[in-house]
């Protein structure tokens, strides 16, 4: 509910809500985000807290910040600016959560007022022991729908004992660091997102009616793309009442009802006696449920969004076109089979339930809901805030490129640097924009990567292992670097200082701890004498040393073959010698040596 004070006196208990098709019992259902306490360290832990429905809440993403309880109007039910209090953070401090007491006044009220102090986020703490209920936006009139729409920072409702102890800390002395998580607000277990949206055809409701309406058209083209890319299956859904047995015969049932008093819709105007009546949005509402099975069976189920987007501007209440007829001329002008949608929509008088349509889901009772991954959106119903959370329900990386463009922007880095840690001089910044929300992580400079929380420091990685110790156990830098070696090292640029490189043809470039030198043309840099010689040279050098050393081979290799042949030569001519002495002495021999029978027994 919209106001922070519980009403007065009993709640209609009587309207069941039901799906078209079945009847369930409504239950409220309160999604939550996980708020953990950083310090001190007395409430240190994690805690939930239920998300308001109104704002835009950081869906996939996370945010730091301190909490600060106001010293007046702890209830947030006046303008922080007349009591001279302002939440805005100083340059390089964590963004301040304003916690503020629950009653007197709406929720959105509360978180407004210290949105415009500069509050980034608001924390309500309940004022009885209870679970947890959502912050709903009221029904908005014309006062309230203004600053409604233009809540821009997260919310969400605590328990009385955490926001006791909170309170307790912070009068303590105590810096209390919170973190709002909302990255498992949505699960994201796989490549495609499955979301629903409970509707209604209804275009004279009011604020919260104008707001659906141009979500529709603001959302359509998204919507389109994700669906046509296969990346989400999305499902239409429209939530009815039903008339008790003993009242279905009473003029009130029959103006509002079909089938019976099974499926009902309130009156439009909240007149019985003129304009439509509510059994024409149901008939609206049956027929457009009806478009999108058709255009499913085709494989074309995103001209859903062109048939009700064509119908609400063609077709309006005001203008006295919310009838068959229009409706009619829309479906052929998109081309959709009458025959078909008509088949699918039943006998509206037929005392039965009309087979269309199987729903079980009781736990919707805010319209419009929307739905992704089977946990229900709480938020704006805008665009971008809406785009932001299917975003987040897909698995790290599979993101389609439409969650990567300028409608999931948050340009939160423009204001104040989005409170993280900057170095103006350098024009470093650890602030990056995310579909997923501001973070503020250290970034990597040139390779560099520097290191911290990211809101009050980030120091580079390198100058952290820089100084080593010497033999002496004295803090040194290491080559290529200079300093003290206690309170800093810093790199040596030795182009500039030309300890290196100052051959002629060389072109020196500065690295971290190092240098690289190069050489122009078919020139070879030689890093230990500093200097630069021909590629070219050197290959014809190597070429000639290898022809040296298979010349050389070669001849190495002809004069053992010669004497080999030699001595082979000679050892047979010996033996036939001997041989031959046997038979004939020669002249020229006296004695000549058996070799054949030279050792043998």
């Amino acid at each position: 509910m919209g106001y922070s004070e519980r009403p007065k006196g009993a709640i209609l208990l009587g309207l069941l809500l039901l799906t078209l098709a079945e009847i369930v019992v409504g239950r409220f259902v309160v999604e939550k985000n996980s708020l953990r306490v950083i310090s001190p360290d007395s409430i240190k832990g994690t805690h939930d807290s239920a998300i308001g429905n109104f704002g835009i809440p950081q869906y996939g993403g996370s945010m730091a910040g301190t909490v600060v309880y106001p010293r007046d109007n702890r209830k947030g039910c006046k303008n922080f600016d007349d009591s001279g209090i302002s939440f805005k953070a100083k340059a390089g401090a964590l963004p301040n959560f304003v916690l503020v007491d629950r009653g007197d006044c709406f929720f959105a009220l509360k978180v407004w007022n210290a949105q415009n102090a500069g509050a980034a986020a608001v924390l309500v703490a309940d004022d009885l022991d209870e679970p947890l209920i959502t912050m709903d936006s009221p029904e908005e009139d014309g006062a309230s729908a203004r600053y409604i729409a233009n809540i821009t920072i997260p919310s969400a409702l605590i328990d009385k004992s955490f926001g006791e102890k909170l309170k307790k800390a912070i009068s303590g002395g105590d810096m209390v660091n919170v973190n709002l998580d909302w990255r498992e607000a949505v699960p994201h277990p796989d490549d495609r997102v499955e979301y629903e949206l409970w509707t209604n055809s209804n275009d004279e409701c009011g604020v919260k009616c104008d707001m659906l309406m141009e979500f529709l058209k603001d959302f359509k083209g998204a919507a389109q793309v994700l669906e046509k890319g296969g990346y989400t299956q999305f499902t239409p859904h429209y939530i009815t009442w039903y008339c008790p047995q003993a009242f279905t015969i009473s003029k009130q049932c029959k103006s509002q009802c079909l089938n019976h008093g099974r499926y009902c819709a309130p009156d439009p105007e909240q007149d019985f006696s003129t304009g439509y009546e509510g059994k024409d949005v149901v008939l609206e509402n049956l027929r457009q449920l009806c478009v999108f099975r058709v255009a499913n069976e085709t494989k074309k189920p995103w001209v859903w969004w062109d048939y009700v987007t064509d119908f609400q501007i063609r077709c309006p209440m005001k203008e006295k076109k919310y009838n068959k007829e229009c409706a009619e001329q829309v479906i052929h002008s998109l081309g959709l089979d009458l025959k078909k949608i008509e088949k699918c929509m039943g006998d509206p008088e037929a005392d039965s339930e009309n087979p269309i349509g199987k729903g079980s889901r009781g736990d919707v009772t805010i319209l419009p809901t929307l739905v992704v991954n089977n946990r229900q959106y709480r938020g704006k119903l805008g665009k971008g805030a809406v785009l932001k959370a299917i975003c987040a329900g897909f698995e790290e990386t599979t993101e389609p490129s439409v969650c990567l463009g300028g409608d999931v922007e948050t340009n939160e880095c423009l204001a104040n640097n989005g409170g993280c840690w900057e170095d103006k001089a350098a024009n470093i910044t650890a602030c990056k924009d995310t579909f997923r929300g501001r973070v503020c992580e250290c970034p990597v400079v040139n390779g560099v990567q520097f290191k911290g929380d990211g809101y009050r420091s980030c120091v580079e990685t390198e100058s952290l292992s820089l100084l080593v110790d010497n033999e002496e156990g004295k803090c040194t830098c290491p080559p290529g670097f200079k300093g003290d070696g206690v309170n800093s090292c810093e790199d040596i640029d030795e182009c500039n200082e030309k300890k290196a490189c100052q051959c002629p043809e060389c072109s020196c470039k500065n690295t971290w701890g190092s240098y690289e030198c190069a050489c122009g043309g078919d020139l070879l840099y030689i890093r230990d004498h500093d200097t630069c010689i021909s590629k070219t040279t050197e290959v014809k050098s190597a070429w000639t040393a290898v022809w040296i050393i298979l010349i050389g081979l070669a001849l190495a290799a002809g004069g053992a073959y010669l004497v080999y042949k030699h001595r082979l030569r000679s050892y047979m001519d010996s033996e036939i010698r001997a041989i031959m002495a046997q038979y004939m002495p020669l002249d020229s021999q006296n004695e000549v040596p058996n070799h054949v029978g030279e050792d043998r027994a």
